[in-house]
């Protein structure tokens, strides 16, 4: 008797532990079934036991799960739908923002004279051109260089005429006085006044010095004052002789020589189509140039031209700048940086709205998936897009509209 019950009794405990070890694997298997896993919304084969992005496509990864149970129901409606009127996705949504960014808009161009600095050196007598001092483009000249010599019989004549009047009629100041003031007139300068007076002999040639400092340009060739950044690429063009040579004759008020102070200058920056709205006279720029990157600078946008020039389709405009330190060559290519701004604006990032050509799209968030929606934008900036009109803050948009876009149809949006 006691033996069954001992029997009885062992059955009995075997019993209870291979119980209490079926309910150890259940809650295990329990605890792995409740295991969080990530995977891609494009990309299911994608699984990860932690979040993360997606190694194919670089979508951010989203919860799976893993109990057996539907996560929500699509409905047969849905499934029904053509698709290029409606996707099905998990994308990740995003809305507009309302911000005020700062534009930063990059533009090309090159250095060239201020031609508001341009200074214009006359003959003021009639005569020869005994000596010429000056013998190419482009050379450097300082004020009060001799720029050539010339012999005027009309020169001549007058200091013939103040030489008598000293020698026979001193005491007639009201007359000297006048044909000393001729001479000066006539381009003679003080000290060579001086010397005529005191030497009591007419000088047969006139000095003729620059009251300018800069670069000396040819004013007598045919459009020699029409210097563009084109004459600087031509080294025929800087290093020819001038057209004006000894022995030729000069008249009174030609303009013989035309001079260009490169301490004085101008940044022209040409600034396309799409970024011309956001460009305002007073606006800060950052100058670059790519000869000396060194020596950047800032500055403000004093004129935009109201033209477009010949065979472009950009606009320029114009930043004054003193170059008497930074000595930036002229003709010089630069990189500019323009800062603006643009307040109330509404942005979206860039790769939530698809490109169609003339329209621009963004997938709004319906029900189980998206819906092609028409938008208007404005400009682009960094990573996002400015957006017009076609959405409200309570629209959700898909984050990445390339994902939902099917190559094999043509996306029909809603206006």
């Amino acid at each position: 008797m006691k033996r069954t019950i001992s029997i009885i009794a062992l059955l009995l405990f075997v019993l209870v532990q291979s119980c209490d070890n079926n309910k150890a694997v259940h809650s295990e298997h329990e605890a792995e079934s409740k295991e969080v896993l990530y995977t891609c919304p494009m990309h299911p084969e994608i699984v990860r036991d932690k979040p993360g992005n997606c190694p194919i496509c670089g979508m951010t990864l989203v919860e799976k799960s893993s109990d057996g149970h539907k996560v929500n129901d699509i409905k047969l409606e849905s499934l029904l739908k053509p698709t290029n009127e409606f996707v099905l996705s998990t994308i990740p949504v995003t809305t507009i923002k309302k911000k005020e960014e700062e534009i930063e808009v990059e533009a090309l161009g090159s250095i060239a004279y201020d031609t508001r600095q341009v200074e214009s050196i006359s003959a003021r007598v009639s005569g020869r051109v005994e000596k010429l001092y000056v013998r190419y483009r482009y050379q450097k000249i300082n004020k009060g260089d001799r720029i050539m010599d010339i012999y005027s019989p009309e020169l001549l004549t007058a200091q013939q005429n103040l030489l008598f009047l000293l020698k026979n009629d001193e005491e007639n100041n009201l007359l000297i006085e006048a044909a000393k003031e001729k001479l000066l007139l006539l381009g003679m300068t003080k000290f060579q006044l001086k010397e005529v007076i005191q030497s009591g002999k007419p000088s047969t040639t006139i000095a003729v010095y620059s009251n300018y400092t800069g670069h000396v340009h040819d004013a007598i060739s045919s459009g020699a004052m029409n210097v563009t950044n084109n004459d600087m690429r031509d080294i025929s063009l800087i290093t020819e002789e001038l057209s004006l040579k000894e022995g030729m004759y000069v008249q009174k008020g030609q303009s013989v020589f035309t001079i260009f102070n490169p301490n004085k200058a101008w940044v022209i920056l040409n600034i396309y189509g799409e970024n011309q709205s956001l460009i305002k006279k007073g606006n800060t720029v950052r100058i670059v140039p790519e000869t000396a990157p060194s020596k950047d600078f800032r500055a403000t946008i004093d004129f935009i031209e109201p033209f477009y020039r010949k065979g472009s389709k950009t606009i320029s405009t114009r930043v004054y700048f003193d170059n008497s330190a930074l000595k930036i060559p002229v003709g010089s290519q630069v990189k500019a940086i323009i800062f603006g701004n643009t307040k109330d604006a509404f942005w979206l990032p860039k790769e939530s709205v698809l490109s169609l050509g003339i329209d621009k799209i963004a997938f709004l968030k319906k029900d189980d998936g998206f819906v092609a929606k028409k938008v208007i934008i404005g400009i682009s900036h960094e990573n996002h897009i400015q957006i017009l009109s076609g959405l409200s803050n309570q629209d959700s948009v898909a984050i990445n509209a390339q994902f939902l876009m099917d190559s094999e149809s043509f996306i029909k949006s809603n206006n």
